[in-house]
């Protein structure tokens, strides 16, 4: 599967099932910006935003989609069920048939130039206006059963006389009214636009139900789906909670340095690139930046995943979001709030979450030609069970009235999203970033990974692991002084190896006519002696190798090994050994791919001896070395057909063809690094192999929750379809059977989030 380069997801035409109202739309969350840090906005991104105040489900949305789809000039479509906004972007004349073709099937889109007031206010002071909304329907909802209880009461107690049908009626009415005015509103909007969603049918189910006389029926009916409907919503907020959560781990201000010299609190939005922020202990880091005074621990785990808090000092990055652990830090900016690792990441969930998982776009599809077939059946007891069973028209009517209610979808479309939201979320929390419910699902399939070398299986920085002593009576000390000494003067990667690791065991001393010889390596004079400190090449044409060197080089360049030799005019002293070590996870992911029957590959440009080193340390048996990034991606291609569906894990720059061509792309150390987050299906935050098989696993998990979600929501209905017709299945049993299906899907779904380590 070739996949762009990008991360909007591309518009979703598939069709969705009608739901349930308010509940749907409180599955498919995309948090509101931050004041602080916001997410990047759709003004940004050059789309006219509009809010839909009766568009709150999936069904409404892709009814929308549908619209819009004969209007070619649609560029760009974002939904956001939480705020109920629609973002297009599109030419005036374009925008103008989209905006008409929406008003056509019953929607009133408002232009909105900025996020509402309430919306803001909401952030700034911390208020779930959704969860305020819900609280404050509660009296509603129960002065509204007690009504329902008391129009039942009198029915079934009292004698029938004229006077008491009137009060059951009465009382029915003002039920019905308190529970349902919401419902009857849409349900009228649906019908006179031919949808059946889920408003449409309990309009039709309660009103015929009071037409026929069974009004105490009516009146319970709509109260149970009311309160079902609050309680659904309720538990679906642990969902939307996991990821507004990110939101809040950036604080809204930071201690700026003023230009005098002063230190200020100011919003962290008004600070710029290069501002000097301080940052004391216990506190979070407000912005992401480079770290120019002081030195601390910082936990991490927030963003990376990382369990054990790393040391920073001048010249490390921080990252927005992450905690200060023991002691005070300057750093200075280095992206604005709405450019942060955080930010980013944020986005990210946001775009994982506007896009269809495959189960979730089966799901939609059943569910499109399941509700119109069982309005069918329904419409079928009613006109022709009176002549082929004898019932009664009442019976008849009645029953195609259970059935309607009963044909409610909801618990089927609310499954998949709620699952998937909140495998995100578990992702997310391990520092594992998921672009998206298909990847979450594919990662599942996945057969083989290919795994660059260099920062993936390996920390990617070159370190000291040998020192020889080669000369006989060489005192290390001297040795290790003269070494520190020169490498410390050279900026090549290989040189900071060794000063790095001789820095412990030696102090530099003041060295002259210090030289860079290119190709070959340094020199220097130290204590009126001059010494090289040069590779293979250099000594060889000093007339200063012997078959005893030439051996000990070949046992390192075998073992992956650069090695470095330091001497003076006499001859060889001593050689360095300086290789690109193993991650400490590296052996462990691959233990773990191996268990779960996935086989990895190791992909590297590096030469074949030091690949197969590596590889051999790891546990890796396949390994293809020398390689270019277009052999890479002609690799992965023989991997897919070798092996079936294949991952490329890498760092997202010159891996990015491989990671496009891979049926699933893994960029290692997404933090810090927009390329990485650009090009990959996962990013993984904090480096760590082991992230790979847990994301599997947590796919595994996840599809597992899936189709037992909707085995439960497709065997309850099953169960109460056949009860309905031939048995006797009443009307507020059929709600009970509905919204208890949805709520057993939504609580199974929510097991995801329970788990620290998605395994």
């Amino acid at each position: 599967m070739d996949k762009t380069l990008h991360t909007s997801p591309a518009p979703d035409d598939t069709p969705a099932a009608s739901c349930c109202g308010s509940v749907c739309g409180s599955v498919s969350i995309t948090p509101a910006p931050a004041p602080s840090m916001p997410a990047p906005t759709p003004a940004q991104a050059g789309l006219h935003r509009y809010r839909i105040a009766n568009m709150d489900c999936s069904s409404e949305e892709s009814e929308i989609r549908r619209a819009l789809e004969p209007i070619a000039g649609v560029k760009q479509l974002r939904f956001d069920l939480g705020q109920r906004t629609v973002s297009l972007a599109a030419e005036p004349a374009d925008l103008t048939a989209a905006i008409a073709a929406i008003e056509r099937i019953g929607y009133k889109p408002q232009l909105l130039t900025e996020p509402t007031a309430e919306a803001a206010g909401g952030r700034e002071q911390g208020v779930d206006h959704d969860h305020a909304h819900v609280e404050s329907g509660l009296p509603r909802l129960i002065g509204a059963l007690a009504f329902a209880i008391a129009a039942e009461a009198v029915a079934f107690f009292a004698p029938e006389t004229a006077l008491l049908k009137g009060v059951q009626m009465l009382l029915a009415v003002l039920a019905i009214y308190l529970a349902g005015f919401g419902t009857y509103q849409k349900g009228l909007l649906a019908l006179k636009a031919g949808r059946l969603n889920i408003n449409a049918l309990m309009t039709v189910a309660v009103t015929g139900a009071f037409v026929i006389g069974q009004w105490p029926e009516a009146a319970m009916v709509m109260a149970l789906y009311a309160i079902a409907e609050l309680i659904e919503a309720r538990a679906v907020d642990r969902a939307r909670n996991a990821i507004k959560s990110l939101l809040d781990l950036a604080p809204q201000d930071a201690e700026v340095q003023q230009a005098d010299g002063q230190w200020q609190r100011m919003p962290t939005a008004a600070v710029e690139v290069g501002a000097i922020v301080r940052l004391r202990p216990g506190e979070r880091v407000p912005l992401d930046g480079m770290v120019t005074a002081g030195a601390s621990a910082i936990d991490q785990a927030p963003v990376t995943g990382e369990s054990v808090p790393v040391d920073k000092g001048v010249g490390d990055e921080v990252f927005a979001g992450t905690i200060n652990q023991n002691a005070a830090l300057e750093f200075r900016v280095t992206a604005l709030a709405t450019d942060s690792t955080l930010a980013r990441i944020i986005h990210a969930v946001e775009e994982a979450q506007a896009t269809r998982a495959p189960t979730q776009r089966f799901v939609d599809r059943f569910a499109a030609i399941y509700t119109p077939g069982v309005f069918v059946l329904a419409l079928g007891v009613a006109l022709l069970m009176p002549w082929l069973m004898g019932w009664t028209w009442m019976e008849a009517v009645y029953k195609a009235l259970v059935l309607l209610v009963i044909a409610c979808p909801c618990a089927l479309v609310i499954s998949t999203p709620v699952t998937v939201v909140s495998g995100l979320a578990a992702a997310a929390r391990r520092g594992i970033l998921v672009k998206g419910g298909v990847y979450l699902e594919q990662a599942r399939t996945l057969k083989a990974v290919a795994l660059d070398k260099t920062g993936t299986i390996t920390e990617g920085k070159p370190k000291l692991v040998d020192v020889q002593i080669v000369r006989d009576g060489t005192d290390r000390a001297v040795v290790a002084r003269a070494a520190l000494s020169i490498a410390g003067r050279s900026d090549h990667p290989v040189s900071k190896a060794i000063a790095a690791g001789l820095a412990t065991e030696a102090s530099a001393g003041e060295v002259d006519g210090f030289e860079a010889v290119v190709g070959r390596g340094v020199q220097a004079r130290l204590d009126q002696v001059s010494y090289v400190l040069g590779n293979h090449r250099w000594v060889e044409e000093r007339d200063q190798c012997s078959p005893a060197i030439e051996a000990l080089l070949k046992q390192h360049e075998q073992a992956g090994r650069t090695v470095t030799m330091l001497a003076d005019d006499a001859g060889v002293l001593a050689l360095f050994a300086v290789a690109d070590t193993i991650k400490p996870s590296s052996q462990a992911a691959v233990a773990e791919l191996l268990a779960l029957g996935v086989t990895p590959v190791m992909l590297t440009g590096d030469n074949q001896a030091t690949a197969e080193a590596i590889a051999r340390e790891a546990g890796i048996e396949q390994v293809r070395g020398n390689l270019l990034p277009q052999d890479k991606l002609n690799a992965i291609g023989e991997m897919q057909t070798r092996y079936g569906p294949t991952a490329m894990t890498g760092d997202g720059v010159n891996d990015a063809p491989a990671l496009a061509k891979a049926d699933i792309g893994f960029a290692m150390g997404g933090a810090g690094t927009h390329t990485a987050m650009e090009a990959a299906d996962v990013v993984v935050m904090n480096d760590d192999l082991q992230r790979l098989p847990e994301t599997i696993r947590l796919s595994r998990r996840t599809h597992a929750v899936l189709w037992q979600n909707i085995s439960l929501a497709l065997g309850i209905k099953a169960i109460f379809l056949v009860a309905a017709v031939f048995g006797n299945a009443s009307m507020w049993m059929a709600v009970f059977a509905d919204m208890g299906a949805s709520l057993l899907v939504v609580f199974n779904g929510l097991r995801l989030l329970r788990s620290k380590e998605p395994s």
